[in-house]
């Protein structure tokens, strides 16, 4: 990586929240979809997973790509520790609307991975930040009407923070930006480990 010049940021996630977060901090990533088949990765804890499937996709999405002394390619991914599960997606309502029921007024790990990769020198580095949420008591009908909405089908865990879940999150204890999905300051430290700082990230003021 050539530190004299500007790095371009290549987020392999679909996550319209990551790509946010970032943009909400100077930085304008370029999104391509990994396209991996998450469910062939297997791992006995929650930080283990989400980082296997972090280095997966960002490795996916690198070997796609023409070598670039300017690009640096990120993947994330996120999961839930609660209860002696490791809990991503539901997919459906009956399983989001189960897990409601159970973490209610109770309290998980939100685990995030992060894996970045230099495309020409190779050189790697990974991190998984850890925040607790605390859950509101939530009633049936909230439950109800949240699984309804359609929101908590798509997401590690089954809510978000930072939409329509944020109202049934008592308090968290951490980085939120990891909740959502990217933890800033920890990218920050894997930018560390390049040589590179998070301003050589944000994008040029007009």
């Amino acid at each position: 990586m050539q530190t004299d010049i500007a790095p371009r940021l290549v987020l392999a996630s679909a996550s319209p929240a990551r790509r946010a977060l970032l943009a909400a901090a100077g930085i304008d990533a370029t999104v391509q979809v990994s396209g991996v088949d998450e469910s062939v990765v297997e791992a006995d804890n929650a930080a283990d997973l989400c980082l296997a499937l972090a280095r997966m996709k960002a490795r996916a999405v690198a070997a796609t790509l023409p070598a670039d002394p300017d690009v640096l390619v990120l993947g994330c991914d996120s999961v839930l520790a609660f209860d002696g599960e490791i809990l991503g997606k539901p997919h459906s309502p009956a399983e989001a609307t189960r897990r409601w029921h159970a973490m209610r007024g109770r309290s998980g790990v939100l685990h995030t991975g992060h894996h970045l990769t230099d495309l020409v020198s190779g050189k790697q580095a990974e991190d998984v930040g850890a925040t607790v949420v605390h859950f509101a008591d939530v009633t049936d009908d909230e439950i109800l009407a949240y699984v309804a909405s359609g929101e908590p089908l798509h997401v590690a865990g089954a809510f978000t923070l930072d939409g329509k879940g944020g109202a049934f999150v008592e308090r968290i204890e951490g980085d939120a930006g990891n909740v959502i999905g990217l933890s800033l300051p920890l990218l920050r430290r894997l930018l560390m480990s390049f040589g590179l700082t998070v301003p050589q990230l944000w994008r040029a003021q007009p």
